[in-house]
This record gives structure tokens, C-alpha cells and sequence, in this order.
């Protein structure tokens, strides 16, 4: 089941010895369960500080984060989190990080069992016959793909990504653009049993395809203005998508 995130007038700001630098303020959106909504702006602006306090990475310093009307005080395991950076164990095969993920998520799921379901994740992504190459063995492509896989195991309401394509050449970035919008879409049938899917990227076009609707961030901080939104639409565009019927 997805849950709907409530932020409410939140704001970032990072004390220092002579000064205090505001990352985030008075930010609030409220986003619908089973919704994907893109994060864009320009670096700097705050779209990341902004994901890592749903992820529980970073506390803010006033305002309110609510995911499934309960707080957030910290990680937890009805939100995964996909960076751009893989993030994989690099001592673990591809089977394992996310057979690993399957562990910590889902303790009904017997040991024995586990490696098999991480198998059916792998192959849900394209990668079937990875399953016993180390990260190193890898193309940044395919070690996305299995970030993508551990994420998808965790099995959260929400799944947080953060530039997740950005290190990726174009060609390859297409093809795991078509493959998350294929995932999420094939979820459910009913939009309201996918999960809340929360986008950060600075490419228009990425956000476009993937999103039901995108927010614009923006700052200044030579002139001292922090992230705020600047701008929250809707995407007109009917699901499915297609790359190829939005040339």
C-alpha cells in the first residue's frame, strides 16, 4: 500500500561558527499516495537536501515531514532510497546486495528462499545471469540496475532517487528511464496501489517522461535566497508512457 508525504513548512539551515547557511525554508508540498512526482532545479537549490530529510538522513531544523501521517524521525523501512552513486556492497554478487535487502525488509521470507526471490528482482530489471558478478564486474548501467532491484526488494510504500541516472551515458540512461516508468506503471492497475515515488533530477525532459507532476526549486544564495519551490504543474500526459509517442 503507498502513503501519501506531507511536507510542511520545512526548513534546512546548517549552523557555523561565523554564520548559518539555509539550505531549505518554509517548504511544504503535499503529495498524494501512488503519485510520481519530480524534483528539478539547478544545483545548489536544495532538491537533495530536500530528499535526504525524507529519507531520514538529515533533521531539519524546523517544520514537519510526515510520510503515511507519521513523522519522520529517521530511516525507515517504508522508504528506500536509490542514489546516484550504486551504493552496492562491493564484497557482495549482485544476488546478494539484493537478496540482503530482502533480509532486512521482509523477515517472513524464509533464508533459503531469499536468493530466489532476489533472482526474480534481478530479472525484473534485465539483469537474469548477473546474479553471481561483483559490482566491479559491472557496467554503471547494470550496477544501477541492481540498486534499482535492492530498492524494488525492500518493498517500501515509497521509493526516494536521487539523480539516479545522472552518472549514466544517454543511451543507457533512456533504457533504465523505460524501465522505471514500465516498473511503476505495472505495479497495480489502480494508480493509488503504486508506490509515492519522489524524483530528483535537473533534466526537464527525464522529468516529463517519468512524472505525474513536476516541482521546480530554486535559490540564490549569492543573494541570500535558500530553496524554496518555484513552481508546482501537473504533467497532461496519459499513462502508459512512451518515449517514442512524446517525439
Amino acid at each position: 500500500m503507498s502513503k501519501p508525504i506531507v511536507i510542511d513548512n520545512l526548513t534546512v539551515a546548517y549552523p557555523s561558527k561565523r554564520t548559518s547557511f539555509t539550505a531549505l525554508e518554509e517548504v511544504s508540498l503535499s503529495i498524494p499516495a501512488g503519485q510520481f512526482v519530480s524534483v528539478i532545479g539547478a544545483s545548489g537549490c536544495g532538491k537533495s537536501t530536500l530528499l535526504s530529510v525524507l529519507a531520514g538522513l538529515r533533521t531539519p531544523t524546523s517544520g514537519a515531514v510526515l510520510v503515511g501521517g507519521e513523522p519522520v524521525r529517521g530511516p525507515g523501512p517504508e522508504r528506500s532510497v536509490v542514489f546516484q552513486q550504486y551504493a552496492l556492497f562491493p564484497w557482495m554478487t549482485a544476488e546478494a546486495n539484493v537478496a540482503f535487502a530482502v533480509a532486512q525488509a521482509r523477515a517472513d521470507v524464509p533464508r533459503a528462499r531469499r536468493r530466489e526471490v532476489a533472482a526474480s528482482y534481478l530479472e525484473q530489471v534485465g539483469l537474469s545471469g548477473f546474479g553471481r558478478r561483483y559490482p566491479k564486474e559491472l557496467s554503471g548501467g547494470q550496477q544501477q540496475r541492481v540498486a534499482i532491484a535492492r530498492a524494488l526488494a525492500e518493498d517500501g510504500d515509497v521509493l526516494l532517487m536521487d539523480e539516479p541516472f545522472g552518472a549514466i551515458d544517454a543511451r543507457n540512461r533512456a533504457i533504465l528511464q523505460d524501465l522505471l516508468v514500465e516498473l511503476w506503471e505495472g505495479e497495480q492497475a489502480d494508480p493509488a496501489g503504486r508506490k509515492t515515488v519522489v524524483f530528483v533530477t535537473h533534466d526537464l525532459d527525464e522529468a516529463i517522461l517519468l512524472s505525474d507532476r513536476i516541482v521546480m526549486m530554486g535559490a540564490d544564495a549569492a543573494a541570500g535566497v535558500p530553496g524554496h519551490v518555484v513552481l508546482d504543474v501537473e504533467v497532461p500526459l496519459p499513462r502508459p508512457r512512451h518515449r517514442l509517442e512524446m517525439i
